[in-house]
């Protein structure tokens, strides 16, 4: 098939010349500039939300779980006992979360269980984006108990 000419132009063909493509390119590259901060930020701090609705939703299964079994997940068994069922569990009736995924944080590790907990008879935590003990952020500690 031959390119076709627009009418009443000769010899001239429809598309873009270098410049204005690079010109188009330039101000996409200014825009994402501007916005990448703000964009990450937000990312980051909705992060730190999934943690803490996904340790609620833990909290919840420990709860049925201890319903079931008259107390909860040892430190052994730990956080997989919500969604099979460990050695001695007669009355398990799970699973607790629908599943395994539900037990890996949102920066890809294993959410920590403590049995018995510092404050009570359990706790669930994660250490944040760093995986370090402190921090603000995303790099925060969050702790149910």
């Amino acid at each position: 098939m031959v390119a076709t000419k627009r009418q009443g132009i000769p010899g001239w063909q429809a598309g873009f010349t270098l410049i204005e493509v690079l010109i188009v390119l330039g101000i996409i590259a200014m825009l994402a500039t501007f916005a990448a901060p703000q964009v990450m930020r937000y990312l980051g701090h909705a992060r730190v939300e999934t943690a803490r609705i996904q340790l609620s939703a833990i909290t919840t299964a420990l709860e049925l779980y201890a319903l079931d079994n008259g107390g909860y997940p040892s430190q052994q068994a730990g956080l997989s006992a919500l969604v099979r069922q460990p050695a001695g569990a007669q009355r398990w009736r799970g699973p607790y979360l629908k599943k395994a995924d539900g037990l890996i944080d949102p920066w890809g590790r294993q959410y920590g269980y403590l049995a018995p907990g510092r404050q009570s008879a359990f706790e669930v935590f994660t250490l944040g984006r760093d995986n370090a003990t402190g921090g603000s952020g995303e790099n925060q500690d969050i702790v149910t108990w």
